[in-house]
């Protein structure tokens, strides 16, 4: 069985099955058409200093440079940050854990986690580096699987910490997940114990005019696929 301390080598190992997946025009419909769109709507207008952990191979550096933000990023694949580095659109991209920033304190107006979290061992300790990275009373917006996406069989062990290694097919190209099943409550103690104070929780649907342009988001809008959460230090 895989081991929670192995989630991140894996993202490695599945790189050039992500950037092929990411990077295929019109492909990824659960992230462009659904997820970041409303994901986008935590985030403020105004250009800012924002840190993308888990920055992978930079889709989300690129586009909130291309509205006016500094972005710097951070990730453990080698792979995909050095894909990132070439794309552009990034001050500085470090391949490193999220759980050592090599930043200062007080560096950042924004700090964003999207779809990342849950792909590391341990995410409480990525919070408390995040949480000394940001400015006060600036905002920290976080994308994760939502806690209840998981095969039926796994609800009854809710409480628990499970690796997940989901390999999908869709449009001729395959990736393989993996992740961490995590119960809801681990984020939200995390963010509590680190001085973080959730000003918004969404839980995002695709719209029914999006479900018939893409057919695959169907089941998004009957059961939860990801979770949305703002947080602020008020310090």
């Amino acid at each position: 069985m895989d081991r929670v301390e192995d989630v991140s080598d894996a993202w490695e190992r599945n790189a050039q099955e992500w950037l092929a997946w990411a990077r295929t025009p019109d492909h990824d419909a659960y992230h462009w058409r659904f997820n970041f769109p409303q994901f986008t709507q935590l985030l403020p207008d105004t250009a800012r200093t924002v840190l993308d952990v888990g920055c992978g191979e930079g889709r989300v550096g690129r586009w909130l440079a291309a509205r006016g933000h500094t972005v710097l990023g951070i990730d453990s694949s080698p792979t995909l940050t050095a894909a990132a580095r070439e794309a552009g659109g990034y001050e500085e991209i470090v391949c490193g854990d999220a759980a050592c920033l090599p930043w200062p304190d007080n560096t950042f107006d924004l700090v964003i986690a999207y779809m990342s979290l849950h792909d590391m061992p341990n995410p409480e300790p990525v919070i408390g580096e995040i949480a000394r990275v940001l400015r006060p009373a600036r905002p920290l917006a976080i994308a994760i699987v939502h806690p209840l996406n998981r095969p039926d069989e796994d609800l009854d062990r809710y409480f628990e910490t499970l690796r997940f290694h989901d390999a999908i097919t869709r449009g001729g190209l395959t990736m393989t997940f993996d992740g961490v099943d995590r119960p809801l409550s681990d984020y939200t103690t995390a963010l509590s114990r680190n001085g973080f104070v959730i000003d918004r929780l969404t839980e995002p649907r695709p719209s029914a005019a999006d479900c018939r342009a893409e057919p695959s988001l169907t089941s998004a809008f009957r059961r939860p696929f990801f979770l949305h959460i703002r947080c602020l230090q008020p310090r």
